[in-house]
């Protein structure tokens, strides 16, 4: 795959950690396959990931405090 960015042909199956804020509360969820560009560090999820974070988030929007860290592969 080509890096989107950087055009280069070092597109590597990986995992990242996906930030998001929702409603004043920070959503940390670790391991999250993507794949990431050894070259210039850019980060792309497949839209069946995406959907499953849309999801998480959905499903932990009314429980968290502030701060809420969870791992992909338990949540998923």
């Amino acid at each position: 795959m080509r890096c989107l960015l950087c055009k280069s042909d070092s597109m590597e199956k990986s995992t990242n950690t996906y930030f998001a804020k929702l409603n004043g509360c920070y959503v940390i969820i670790e391991n999250v396959p993507c794949m990431g560009c050894s070259q210039c560090g850019e980060v792309v999820y497949s839209a069946s990931v995406l959907e499953r974070i849309d999801e998480i988030l959905d499903t932990f929007h009314n429980l968290a405090e502030k701060v809420f860290i969870m791992d992909y592969g338990e949540a998923a």
